[in-house]
């Protein structure tokens, strides 16, 4: 693709090829079954001083929405010397993973025939409501800036989410079960998964006793250990909270210890799942940054611009949910990785705690929330009756200088419904993972 691009400015064209699929059961009845598609681009352009931005659905009408932009702007010389436009891309690549087996190839017939395979599954004496809901969406992007870029990657992601709220006298609980692949063949193996999670969400509905508040070690599932490091690290170290705020940067500078020397966390969009980027929204390649390298702040996620900023490199962390939108600097994947300890060690070793199964939420910064779904009491180094938690709660911080000890079995997980938020752009495809860790002196009630 050829752009007439003003001299004195930078421009790029981000342009998206889009498929998607929603078909939604609630107690056997269809509610949704559609696909969509559209093709849309979002243009930007940068003087120096300010962005202009645009967005159409329009594929031919770019090169006016570039030149209506450029009468807005200034022409400006100098931007060439600056370093943010140095941070812009200069790339030509091409790298499709998933045009052989895409989502949009498969019949909304064969979806469907998979949604009627796992209704029956969903049986309980004590779910009350429950809503099945098959995702999928492939993406095709191609980039072009006036530094010559010229990019084409793709993602995709595609699974379900079985949701059910149980209830027996006045109890209540709301579980789910989710899969979430990057293709559509690899989703398997729930047969025995759903049964399997609803048996368990049974036993904690009918036998969990109410938490006695207090201060625990608590251990957490690679589920929940993944959330703890999104939700509760990976938003503080996205770095454009960090512009123009001297006090943060002061309390995130890089080399100061946070944690034991055995905890590592990683952020990468290079791994395939849900957080998959091989590059992002300006163009910049997908980077493997340790956030945290043994104990120690290592790192922070980058677009062009907070990079500038900072004096620091490009991680290629500016993403956007979608062509009416900038790019934001926001995380991929992220995970905790494996120690040396087993899940068996990490029990056996604590007399009194808490194991946090999984957690129908969670959110943070500097201090953190995570609302356990199914978690159980320890008791004397083994695994007790299941108990009912509102909030797990600390600093963060804290809780990373707490983390005792951290097993092998690191698990990266992806999903298909939902997603992170980041000023008013939600539902962004993100992965997270990591082993079961335990955390001394938690809040809990």
């Amino acid at each position: 693709m050829s752009y007439a691009f003003p001299d004195g400015m930078y421009v790029d064209v981000r342009i998206e090829h889009m498929f998607s699929t929603q078909i939604t059961y609630t107690l056997n009845v269809l509610d949704e079954c559609k696909e969509r598609r559209y093709s849309a681009a979002f243009i930007r352009l940068y003087d120096g001083t300010r962005w202009y931005y645009a967005s159409t659905s329009n594929l031919e009408g770019i090169q006016d929405e570039i030149d209506a932009l450029a009468k807005l702007a200034e022409k400006n010389d100098k931007l060439f010397d600056m370093t943010v436009y140095k941070n812009f891309s200069e790339k030509k690549d091409e790298v499709l993973v998933f045009e052989n087996s895409k989502v949009s190839d498969v019949s909304l017939d064969k979806k469907v025939a998979l949604m009627q395979s796992i209704i029956p599954l969903i049986k309980s004496e004590y779910i009350a409501v429950w809503r099945l809901t098959y995702l999928d969406e492939y993406c095709k992007k191609e980039f072009y800036n006036s530094k010559g870029a010229d990019l084409k990657w793709d993602f995709q992601r595609a699974g379900f989410s079985a949701g059910y709220q149980m209830a027996h006298t006045d109890r209540q609980l709301r579980d789910s079960y989710q899969q979430g692949k990057t293709r559509f063949e690899d989703i398997a193996d729930f047969e025995g998964g759903i049964p399997e999670r609803i048996k368990e969400a049974e036993h904690v509905l009918l036998n969990s006793v109410a938490v006695e508040p207090g201060v625990y070690p608590v251990v957490m599932s690679p589920i929940v250990t993944g959330v703890f490091v999104h939700e509760c690290f990976g938003h503080k170290s996205e770095s454009d909270f960090m512009i123009g705020d001297e006090a943060t940067r002061k309390e995130w500078a890089i080399g100061k210890e946070v944690g034991p020397k055995n905890l590592t966390i990683i952020e990468t969009g290079m791994l395939e799942g849900s957080g998959y980027v091989p590059y992002d929204d300006e163009g910049n390649p997908a980077t493997k940054t340790y956030l945290i390298k043994e104990g120690i702040l290592a790192g922070r996620l980058h677009s062009a611009v907070s990079a500038a900023d900072l004096d620091e490199p490009v991680t290629g962390n500016a993403r956007s949910i979608g062509y009416e939108y900038e790019p934001l600097v926001r995380m991929t994947t992220s995970y905790l990785d494996a120690g040396e300890k087993t899940f068996d060690q990490l029990i056996a070793e604590t007399k009194n705690g808490i194991y946090v199964k999984d957690i129908s939420h969670g959110s943070g910064m500097s201090t953190f929330t995570l609302a356990p779904s199914i978690a159980y009491y320890i008791k004397d180094g083994k695994i007790a009756e299941p108990v009912r938690i509102s909030v797990v709660t600390g600093n963060v911080f804290e809780a990373l200088g707490d983390i005792d000890g951290i097993a092998d079995d690191l698990e990266m997980k992806s999903f298909v419904a939902g997603g992170c938020g980041k000023m008013g752009q939600s539902g962004l495809s993100v992965g997270f993972g990591g082993p079961h860790i335990r955390v001394q002196n938690m809040q809990v009630q």
